[in-house]
């Protein structure tokens, strides 16, 4: 009998991606999905920024003050959900949670007095930078909870890829509609986008729960044995159930756990050191372009560059680099990077230094240390995957943001400059590089752990079946 074939083109294009047969529909509804969050997410994003310097520049630090407590206080909130309710209820519910602020913003923005508009205006900041980590944290946390470790090194470069263009799409649009449209048309346009996604958790949830149904119907012998069961995960968590647990789990699993507390430092380092470079990256600029033309040119060509070669690496690189050198060595790249990056800069404080660590480190970023992460991820337990994921992905996160913030603040005030500062940071970079080597490697036993955990069921099903007869 003939075999079916995919069209040449759909072929070459599925192999780009590192697509399997049968998981098509599965990987293009999330595509849609990061595509519609990331575009809902940009479109918004100038209005941020507007609005931060609307409040006073000099506010700034305290509306990222703010955005740490409020990601603390909705942390429980958020827990308490997922104890409540299956993934297809809860990450549409928190979507339309954030549809629905967004709306009220656009209200507010349109119909209340100006003189309002810079007390709205910070608050809108502190909301968005929580909206932000909370989408893309939901987002990943579908994604580790429907992909295993193994196809995750397959599929999550090409679904960053997803999230970049749905980035310039968004940012784009508001570029090129704000002297047309006004700030609440642009939050309802955010919105809509976030109302399309739903429809695409609902549609991935369910091409899941298929995909895994499938998947316990051809290992049915192991599940004769008392295995998992139809429509279940390795840990034997039904998807459409709800996940259970304490609202204030994700913390306290942190706690307890060597594992997640080594994903915690990732994220600690890695955003400690970003805000550092941050701010190097802010006195640099300072000394070297009076003009405010000049420095907004200067970052928009950053940008460009940016978002250019981390497609590239999304598309062509990181899937590659995961198939052949593993979690730990791939999850090392960005610290090793990071280490001669701030010790270049210490020796060497100039722009042109400056651009190739800043584009190189962003580009490693966005395109191979965001899908490298969240495999860490794969291997935990669904109830670990939603709550302390959603704990480090955004109260973890903002505390390094503090903390770099501060830190910088302190140093400068001890005399410190951008030199002294980069050598500060050198030593920061080698615990973060330490720290990934760990984390990766336990990944990769863990991961293998449960491979042949499978494996040994499959082994001993021939002889359950013997013994149910």
């Amino acid at each position: 009998m003939r075999s079916e074939r995919a069209p040449p083109a759909r072929g070459a294009l599925a192999r780009l991606a590192g697509v399997r047969p049968g998981e098509g529909a599965l990987v293009g509804g999330s595509l849609l999905l990061v595509f519609a969050l990331l575009a809902s997410y940009y479109v918004i994003r100038p209005i941020r920024d507007e609005m931060g310097v609307l409040g006073g520049v000099e506010n700034l630090q305290w509306l990222f003050t703010a955005t740490l407590a409020a990601m603390l206080a909705l942390n429980p909130a958020f827990s308490a959900l997922v104890r409540r309710m299956p993934r297809e209820r809860f990450v549409p519910l928190a979507y339309l949670f954030f549809a629905a602020n967004l709306v009220a913003f656009a209200a507010a923005f349109r119909w209340l007095p100006s003189e309002h508009e810079p007390w709205i205006g910070r608050v809108f900041f502190v909301w968005t930078s929580v909206f932000n980590l909370f989408v893309v944290s939901l987002f990943w946390a579908l994604m580790v909870d429907v992909f295993d470790s193994e196809q995750g090194k397959r599929l999550f470069g090409p679904l960053a890829a997803g999230a970049t263009l749905g980035a310039v799409v968004g940012s784009s649009s508001t570029a090129s509609l704000a002297g047309t449209l006004d700030t609440a048309a642009l939050l309802l346009a955010s919105a809509g986008l976030l109302v399309a996604a739903c429809g695409c958790v609902l549609f991935v949830s369910r091409r899941a729960r298929e995909a895994a149904a499938a998947r316990a119907a051809s290992r049915g012998a192991a599940t004769e044995g008392g295995g998992a069961g139809a429509g279940t995960d390795a840990a034997g968590d039904a998807p459409h159930a709800p996940i259970g647990g304490s609202a204030w789990a994700g913390l306290t699993h942190i706690a307890r756990s060597p594992y997640l507390l080594a994903i915690c430092g990732y994220m600690l380092l890695f955003s400690i050191t970003s805000t550092l470079l941050y701010f190097l990256q802010a006195g640099i600029v300072a000394e070297h372009f009076a003009d405010r033309v000049a420095r907004t040119r200067f970052f928009a060509s950053i940008d460009l560059a940016v978002n250019a070669a981390t497609l590239l690496v999304q598309l062509f690189v990181a899937g590659r680099l995961l198939r052949r050198f593993g979690v730990a060595r791939t999850v090392s790249i960005l610290p090793a990077l990071s280490i001669a990056g701030f010790g270049a800069l210490a020796f060497a404080p100039g722009v042109a230094v400056l651009v190739v660590v800043q584009v190189v480190r962003r580009v490693l970023n966005f395109g191979l240390a965001r899908p490298t992460r969240e495999l860490l991820f794969t291997v935990l337990s669904r109830e670990d995957k939603y709550k302390a994921k959603n704990a480090i992905d955004t109260v973890v996160y903002r505390a390094g943001d503090q903390v770099g913030s501060w830190s910088y603040a302190l140093l400068a005030a001890v005399g410190l400059g951008i030199t002294g500062i980069a050598l500060v940071a050198v030593p920061l970079s080698f615990a973060w590089l330490a720290n990934s080597w760990w984390a990766g490697r336990r990944q990769e036993a863990l991961a293998a752990s449960a491979v042949s955990g499978s494996a040994a069921a499959l082994r001993t099903a021939p002889a359950q079946r013997v013994d149910a007869f």
